[in-house]
């Protein structure tokens, strides 16, 4: 497996959560993910990696919306989506692929309260065909991220 697959269950498995393991065809949008997965678009947590004056920062928003870059710029001033070689030599995983725990990369997460309204979420674990499903609950918990209105 994957260094940042191990990198992720040992986390998950220290803070003794319980989560599932999936593994599917490659998946490169959170729609095919959530079709593969059979599971509501809406659970589904985008992790991006956005760069802004003060650095890159991950944010998560629901697999069903988009980053509000108005609102993010209130928090970190102007943002833009990362260039795929600037994930990943910031996460070691391909954009599309990384999950939300910032904490392992080093980034401060920024996360969308929405991904709160669901129990389960479910996130790319690293790889594009591999997928982890857990209590979004546990997940914040274990990132501690910031959480406000970053989605639309």
């Amino acid at each position: 497996m994957e260094p940042e697959v191990e990198a992720l269950k040992n986390l998950l498995d220290e803070n003794n959560v319980e989560y599932k393991v999936l593994t599917h065809e490659r998946a490169y949008t959170s729609e095919q993910a959530a079709k593969m997965r059979g599971v509501p678009l809406s659970s589904g947590v985008k992790a991006m990696v956005v760069k802004s004056e003060k650095g890159f920062f991950l944010i998560l928003v629901p697999g069903d919306k988009k980053i509000d870059f108005d609102r993010l710029r209130q928090k970190i001033g102007k943002a833009s989506l990362a260039s795929a070689e600037d994930v990943f030599r910031v996460t070691g995983c391909e954009v599309g692929s990384v999950h939300p725990f910032g904490n392992l990369f080093g980034l401060q997460v920024l996360m969308d309260r929405h991904i709160l309204d669901n129990p389960t979420v479910n996130f790319n674990a690293g790889l594009h065909e591999i997928s982890i499903n857990m209590s979004s609950r546990d997940m914040a918990e274990i990132i501690k991220p910031e959480i406000g209105d970053y989605s639309k």
